[in-house]
């Protein structure tokens, strides 16, 4: 049976989609089908992050309306095998979507054999941002460490726990999981960002992941690379660690603290 895994946020610009990609490709990576479909009628970043935007022919609306079928426009994965992307459309209203159709899609991709289905969702609480939640078994709730991004994700673990199907027919509620982006200690050490513990306290759900604040990010997305592909870096661990610990097993929290100076570095008064 397949999971589906939404990823949320109350504000744009925190790195969902960043995140759906990476999260995507982790999941295939070790060895589960998986299909990332993007919700976000009228802008559509997922296939730009992913890199196969001049691959697109029908997209997720398409398939909702009838005019084409999941065959037609899932596109599959270069890099990863087992790895599907459902692209959303650039130039239809964002009301297209319908929750009768998005449960047909989801159902079809259910008997075509994947076992996880992630839905890169708009920010707030527009109807993208809700259907792509409503059918949710799993929740990533990506905020940034700063009052306004972690006040909008609380918002949205409210609708989660109100609005959700499983949420209005009883059943288990759905999984929540925080991942932290764009974190800085150093920032962090001198009062101008939220701390995990800050964070922790406001939102009062699992922590995933914790980001680290990386020009790595951007280089990735620029490249239609998703970041976890990139092993040399701490943005690319800290994303393939999040998806271990999303897969049930246990790994340290990495990048939180200041590095270490060495001893000459001390010795000789140079800053951290």
């Amino acid at each position: 049976m397949a999971k589906i895994i939404v990823v949320t946020s109350g504000k744009g610009g925190v790195g969902k989609t960043t995140t759906s990609a990476a999260i995507g490709t982790g999941l295939a990576q070790k060895g589960h089908k998986t299909i990332i479909i993007d919700f976000d009628v009228g802008l559509r970043n997922l296939d730009l992050i992913m890199g196969c935007e001049r691959r697109v022919v029908y997209d997720f609306v398409n398939v909702v309306k009838g005019e084409a079928s999941l065959k037609q426009a899932m596109i599959k994965d270069k890099r990863t095998d087992g790895l599907f992307i459902l692209p959303a459309s650039q130039t239809r209203d964002k009301d297209a979507l319908t929750q009768e159709g998005v449960e047909e899609v989801l159902k079809g991709l259910a008997e075509d054999g994947f076992e996880y289905i992630v839905c890169d969702s708009p920010a707030g609480i527009e109807k993208g941002a809700q259907l792509a939640l409503y059918f949710a078994d799993e929740a990533v709730v990506v905020t940034n460490p700063e009052v306004a991004s972690v006040r909008d994700s609380d918002r949205i673990l409210g609708i989660l726990q109100s609005k959700s199907q499983r949420a209005e027919q009883g059943d288990e509620p759905v999984g929540e999981h925080l991942l932290l982006t764009r974190y800085d200690p150093l920032r962090v050490k001198n009062g101008e960002m939220l701390s995990v513990e800050d964070v922790n306290d406001i939102l009062a759900i699992p922590l995933l992941g914790v980001i680290p604040e990386s020009q790595a990010v951007l280089k990735a997305s620029n490249q239609g690379i998703p970041v976890i592909l990139d092993k040399e870096t701490e943005a690319g661990q800290a994303y393939s660690d999040a998806v271990d610990r999303l897969l049930g097993e246990t790994r340290e929290h990495r990048f939180l603290e200041l590095p270490q100076r060495g001893f000459f570095r001390r010795l000789l008064g140079v800053p951290a």
